[in-house]
């Protein structure tokens, strides 16, 4: 069945195999480990691992899908996995000298089929089992302090935690309520293609619609996107959208701003059983004074915790607890499912830090502490790249930081431009006066996402510029952006002593 249609009836199956929670005083547990985990995602996995690795503890991941989550199967890996491909291909036709960078359909799409595992998890499955964490099939709820209910395969258990319970569960498709009913495609649609709609509306202007408008022209689609704001990529610096835009636009790709679905028809709904089919007959959108047919539409209007189903009110908890951190101290939440960054990278980290913390507190150490600020990069793996990491110039004054930028062209870099001949991109510091230390930075162009991590780390280092400008780049590489963008501040932020 379509995405909408399965986890309609997935709620339906799990909210009746829990619509009598067992009761914690009068249950027998079958199971008991020191740490158990409800998710099976990156964060989850790296919750666990973290917190026994080296210990005589024990710990289980609890996991009604795939072991590996929405990034292994649905998400960043089929994306970039069909993404590469198409960058280098683009890439060559930017070189003279190369010639054949054709992309081949079947080829493109067995690729994703490989990094995805042909949506089996048994690897990730044997991992887990190799780092001593026991995997069990099924779906939690919390029935009380340290207890949860997993209804799976061969029924329901009764498992214990001695010291922590982790909420892993990830995040949802936000379908807005006027397109539910013709069944579109989400994210897990897109990223699984298999049939490619002649005609594709994309409903929304951020990453995931970015990045797929751009592989599924390449399949062959003539697609809109439809963008309720002025811009794409929001929160992103100006210049990204712009940029974006611009390349999207030279792909063919139709992109109309300020404009929104009013209503949604479709002919002849169809639920399938397999991701990336059609779901039905022409879809038939309204917007403000005008309309548009379609013979797929995609939502990518972003996401939402997944938190609904834990029955959290066992423990006197709402959603709102959860995503405030207002949680016993025995109750963690990591990755999408806290709504704090809903970035893969992010989970595995947060999990790290607080697999570290349940350890440290099991064993009678004091936690280490975190930076009170952690930069979140970002890779939009869109052609060029956009790469950003902590805050952008609007972002850092809205937070009431005094801040000085330095903007350059990629082409300021020789080994930047050597990438590609006619390449587009730009790139930007934001600096905190008070500190003369990075905040922000943003790369759009070729290969951006291998530069941020440098930013990154300056950021987290507080590495002032007078000192960052003795990291002296290899040439001819893009890295010499750095020194382009430092050149171009004034005295007074490069040799402030002598100001």
């Amino acid at each position: 069945m379509t995405t909408l249609a399965a986890e309609s009836a997935e709620a339906s199956a799990h909210s009746s195999a829990l619509s009598n929670p067992a009761h914690p005083q009068g249950d027998h547990v079958d199971e008991v480990f020191d740490v158990v985990v409800i998710g099976g995602g990156p964060a989850g996995e790296n919750a666990a691992q973290y917190a026994v690795q080296g210990t005589d503890m024990t710990a289980a991941i609890i996991e009604g899908e795939k072991m590996g989550g929405e990034c292994s199967y649905y998400a960043c890996m089929p994306s970039k996995a069909l993404l590469r491909p198409l960058e280098v291909a683009n890439t060559a036709r930017h070189l003279p000298g190369l010639t054949g960078a054709e992309i081949d359909r079947d080829a493109l799409l067995a690729r994703r089929d490989d990094w995805v595992s042909h949506y089996d998890d048994a690897g990730q499955v044997k991992w887990a089992e190799s780092v001593d964490l026991a995997v069990i099939r099924g779906w939690a709820q919390i029935i009380g302090e340290r207890l949860l209910a997993v209804d799976g395969p061969d029924g329901r258990k009764i498992i214990e935690a001695r010291k922590a319970v982790i909420i892993a569960t990830g995040s949802r498709p936000s379908i807005p309520a006027v397109l539910q009913n013709v069944e579109p495609w989400d994210s897990r649609d897109v990223t699984a293609v298999t049939e490619v709609p002649e005609r594709l509306v994309i409903v929304g202007g951020g990453v995931v619609a970015c990045e797929a408008a751009t592989w599924m022209t390449a399949l062959g689609s003539d697609v809109t996107m439809l963008v309720r704001g002025a811009e794409l990529l929001k929160g992103q610096e100006p210049f990204a959208s712009e940029i974006v835009l611009d390349a999207l636009t030279k792909l063919g790709v139709r992109v109309l701003t300020n404009t929104q679905a009013k209503s949604a028809t479709r002919k002849d709904v169809e639920t399938t059983p397999e991701l990336g089919k059609l779901h039905g007959g022409t879809v038939h959108i309204e917007l403000d004074g005008d309309s548009i047919d379609a013979d797929e539409i995609l939502v990518a209007t972003g996401r939402k915790p997944l938190l609904e189903k834990l029955n959290l009110e066992s423990i006197g908890l709402t959603p709102e607890d959860i995503l405030h951190e207002n949680m016993p101290e025995w109750l963690y939440a990591v990755g999408d499912a806290n709504g704090k960054a809903l970035l893969t990278h992010m989970g595995k980290y947060q999990a790290r830090v607080i697999g570290e913390r349940i350890a440290d507190i099991a064993a009678g150490r004091t936690p280490d502490e975190t930076p009170e600020f952690v930069p979140v990069p970002h890779v939009i793996f869109t052609d060029p790249q956009v790469a950003s990491t902590g805050f952008t110039e609007a972002a850092a004054r809205k937070s009431g930081i005094d801040v000085v930028t330095t903007e350059v062209p990629y082409t300021a870099a020789a080994g930047a431009s050597l990438l590609r001949d006619g390449v587009q991109g730009r790139a930007k510091l934001v600096i905190n006066r008070a500190t003369n230390a990075i905040v922000g930075a943003t790369f759009v162009g070729p290969e951006a996402g291998e530069l941020i991590h440098s930013a990154t780390i300056a950021i987290i280092g507080e590495v002032p510029i007078e000192r960052l400008r003795h990291a002296v780049p290899s040439y001819p590489t893009a890295s010499e952006i750095w020194l382009r963008l430092i050149e171009a501040l004034p005295q007074e932020v490069l040799r402030p002593h002598r100001a």
